[in-house]
């Protein structure tokens, strides 16, 4: 296999002609034309619409796998095809279960025992009531795909990281809405004039320590949450 790689990266023209053109995208380009995708409702999880770049989500699957948390908070639910797609590693693993908040379930359509459905403003105290009796003495993975407002995301973050296990993560989605550009997706990720989740990350970070970023989970490079994945280590 070693030999092979070195074959590929000095050689001039690695690819085939029929396939070069398409290799010749740019990592960027790669995920405007992926996100056309998402918007489009063409990326699924088993049949239901799933908002998320499938790389970030293979790196999901080894923090369930490393974690085996007995909860796992999602903030932001659309159609549920994030948390089926949650709830089905779940299964695997033979433990947990997904606490998915959002305050609209007009589209949600994911159906699994797995999943328990808290619906309202994140932000709300009933609802951050519910979700730490729920978390109560088990141990907690959270994610975050509500609003990507800088300021609601922090305001989520500083609700719900105390209930995040040592050991175990934070995640923060979509990030990249902070990396592009405001003229390069075509207005796709949104408008956010205080900004989006990384300022809130950085903010968050800068007041809160027992949370580090966890690189090794960018490692494919192309990721919706940059410095999102975020480590509770005390």
């Amino acid at each position: 296999m070693a030999g092979v790689y070195r074959r590929l990266t000095c050689s001039r023209r690695p690819f085939r002609a029929e396939f070069s053109k398409k290799f010749q995208m740019t990592l960027a380009r790669w995920i405007l034309y992926h996100q056309r995708i998402v918007l489009s409702g063409t990326c699924s999880w088993m049949g239901v619409m799933a908002l998320k770049n499938p790389l970030d989500m293979w790196i999901y699957q080894e923090v369930l796998h490393e974690v085996r948390p007995d909860v796992v908070v999602e903030i932001g639910s659309a159609t549920g095809g994030s948390a089926l797609f949650l709830a089905d590693m779940l299964e695997i693993i033979g433990n947990g279960i997904v606490v998915t908040i959002d305050p609209d379930r007009s589209s949600f359509v994911a159906a699994h025992d797995r999943i328990v459905t808290v619906t309202g403003d994140s932000s709300a105290e009933p609802i951050v009531k519910r979700v730490e009796e729920l978390c109560r003495g088990k141990k907690v993975l959270l994610i975050h795909d509500g609003d990507h407002n800088k300021a609601q995301v922090l305001k989520d973050l500083r609700a719900y990281s105390p209930l995040v296990s040592v050991g175990s993560y934070a995640i923060v989605e979509d990030g990249i809405i902070d990396e592009l550009h405001p003229d390069s997706g075509e207005g796709m990720f949104g408008d956010f004039q205080d900004g989006g989740p990384l300022p809130a990350i950085r903010e968050f970070l800068a007041e809160n320590s027992d949370f580090e970023v966890d690189r090794s989970r960018e490692r494919y490079i192309i990721t919706y949450n940059p410095e999102g994945f975020l480590k509770r280590i005390r």
